[in-house]
């Protein structure tokens, strides 16, 4: 330790000139002989002095400290110091830093720096005071770092810009090598615009502002979006005092959503709603616009302050309805594309931004009701005639199935009054059933004529949906464009022959099928059901009939028009009951009438007793 702290004054006394004045102007003038600064170090023992056994004067100790801190290196402090290149090797750069020995680096650690050469001057670290061999070892790697690390910290505080180099792409940004630290430059920050290729970025030097520093993780965030947002603000700030309706201004596309694009028009954001990009119909705005592509719009609207800019594109050209030739007119046939279908109807573009529709009702002829979809799907080629045409409020209606005859043009003599045909049944309601004859010519059964002897609540009691009936046209309007059928008059009316068979007062067997509210049913035939009210179901031991049970019943009504039957068993002994009574009545009478007589006779006999007994007094 003595001889390291000896060397080390040594070198640095024989370094300058100044050492040597200063040791002898230090040395006492008077009381102690000069002495020669280097024979001063020679015979100074360091080891005595560290152990507190010999003392130097404190003014000479003071001096010579001063000296040596001026022009040597501590070789046990980790302070970034300058050395020189003194000499080179294939793999080591010898560097002088005014130690007792000089150090070697690594040509490795230079790299970045192909041009070193001996002469230069270089930032370096003590790493190894003394290795092995007793080499003293550098690092300029190290230096640059604690450099870099003082300059990053200095930019941030004092909001600098720094050049960085974009290295690499990682998760979420990219990596930029600033003074030699590896900062993280978020995908956010790298520009005001979303950015899709990254890419792009690798190996360009860039500036940033290092906008946060994390030194327990020793993390770095730099941003280049920060530079240019104080200027678009301004930007903006100038854009948005200028913004008039109907102002053309060009932009670039930014982003592309489903229900329209972003535009950005130099550091403001407008939107041009899909319905704005195109007088024609399109389904996704990628159809018309690509991202980063420039266009012209025009400004439609904007709030109060100017943060929602409304913008459009079509208005930029002639509306298509204005451009609309006049060789289109009512009547004329014409071709296009179906566009969009909804359940009343579909879109058919006859020309660029033209459309008209077609309702559902001017696909077929038929009266049923059915979807658009039925008939048409979206790209179909159609050709329509235009039925309705008004330029005014640009709308168009057309027909397809006037491309076809109306089957109603011969309906008389296709369909004649009492004339018989089949049909398929299309639809039910609750008074009927519609069926089509043909395409374009619907007849409606109602309720009451589909069966001569059954009771239909509803005509899916009957029928179902696509079966094939048989029908007689019995009315026919056409100017109305009315037909009307009749199932059951396909076939004899069966009440006609059951109007004796069935004829008030008649006996009939049968079981009775169903117990009612007010009574009870009775099947007689397939055709013929009956009614029982309740005071007729009464039987003559005072009991009442019971579901199943068989008895005889006797028709009190029969009435063929409404196809009403009505029976009674009580009547069977309720009316021998009443001959009965009628003749016990007659009897009672003539009875009476008898003793009515008799006592007249008496009466009679006796007032002539009376008239004779008078006269006899009087005598």
């Amino acid at each position: 330790m003595a001889e390291e702290k000896k060397a080390k004054a040594v070198k640095a006394v024989e370094a300058t000139e100044a050492a040597t004045e200063t040791l002898q102007e230090v040395a006492p003038k008077e009381e102690t002989p000069k002495q020669d600064p280097q024979e001063f170090l020679n015979s100074f023992d360091w080891d005595k002095y560290e152990e507190g056994i010999e003392r130097v004067d404190d003014s000479k100790l003071e001096e010579f400290e001063k000296l040596v801190a001026e022009n040597f290196v501590d070789t046990a402090d980790a302070e970034v110091v300058e050395g020189k290149v003194v000499h080179m090797t294939d793999r080591e750069a010898i560097i002088d830093i005014n130690a007792k020995s000089e150090g070697v680096i690594s040509l490795n650690e230079f790299r970045y720096n192909p041009d070193l050469k001996p002469g230069d001057t270089v930032e370096v670290l003590i790493d190894i005071r003394e290795d092995k061999t007793g080499q003293l070892v550098l690092s300029h790697r190290k230096a640059r770092t604690i450099m870099a690390w003082d300059r990053v910290n200095a930019a941030h505080d004092k909001e600098e810009i720094v050049q960085g180099f974009v290295k690499c792409r990682t998760k979420g940004g990219m990596i930029v090598d600033v003074f030699g630290i590896e900062a993280f430059l978020p995908g956010s920050q790298i520009d005001v615009k979303p950015i899709r290729d990254y890419d792009q970025y690798v190996g360009k030097t860039m500036e940033f502002k290092v906008v946060k520093i994390n030194h327990e993780f020793k993390n770095v965030v730099v941003s280049h979006k920060a530079l240019i947002e104080a200027d678009i603000e301004e930007q903006k700030k100038e854009i948005i005092g200028q913004l008039e309706k109907g102002q053309v201004l060009e932009g670039i596309v930014k982003n592309v959503t489903s229900y329209g694009v972003f535009i950005d028009l130099g550091g403001v954001d407008g939107l041009i709603h899909i319905t704005d990009l195109s007088w024609s119909r399109i389904n996704h705005p990628n159809e018309v616009v690509e991202l980063d592509q420039k266009l012209n719009v025009v400004i439609l609207d904007f709030d109060d302050n100017k943060s929602r800019i409304q913008l459009g594109l079509k208005q930029l050209e002639k509306h298509p309805w204005d451009a609309l030739g006049d060789e289109i007119k009512v009547g004329d046939k014409v071709k296009g594309k179906v566009v969009v279908i909804a359940d009343y109807g579909a879109f058919i573009e006859v020309a660029e931004g033209v459309e008209g529709l077609i309702h559902v009702s001017e696909m077929s002829w038929s009266t049923h009701l059915r979807s658009a979809q039925d008939f048409v799907k979206v790209g179909d080629e159609v050709e329509a005639v235009v039925l309705t045409l008004d330029r005014e409020d640009r709308k168009m209606s057309l027909g397809i199935k006037q491309m076809t005859p109306d089957p109603w043009t011969d309906i008389t003599s296709k369909y004649p009054v009492g004339s018989k045909h089949k049909g398929i049944v299309r639809n039910f309601t609750n008074f009927g059933v519609f069926v089509e004859m043909e395409e374009g010519i619907d007849g409606l059964i109602y309720i009451s004529d589909l069966s001569w002897t059954k009771k239909i609540k509803h005509p899916s009691e009957f029928v179902n949906v696509s079966d094939t009936l048989e029908v007689e046209v019995l009315e026919l309007d056409v100017e109305g464009r009315k037909l009307s059928l009749g199932h059951k008059q396909t076939t004899e009316n069966p009440w006609d022959k059951y109007a004796d068979e069935f004829a008030e007062g008649t006996l009939h067997k049968a079981a009775v099928t169903d117990i009612v509210d007010k009574g009870a049913t009775v099947v007689f035939n397939d055709d013929i059901t009956g009614f029982i009210p309740s005071r007729h179901m009464e039987k003559e031991d005072g009991k009442k009939i019971t579901k199943g049970e068989e008895v005889e019943f006797k028709i009190i009504e029969f009435n063929k028009d409404f196809k009403r039957v009505v029976a009674s068993h009580t009547a069977l002994f309720r009316e021998q009951e009443e001959r009965n009574v009628k003749a016990a009545k007659k009897k009672m009478a003539k009875a009476a009438d008898e003793s009515a007589t008799t006592l007249g006779d008496a009466n009679s006999a006796l007032q002539a007793l009376k008239d004779k007994m008078e006269a006899d007094s009087k005598k």
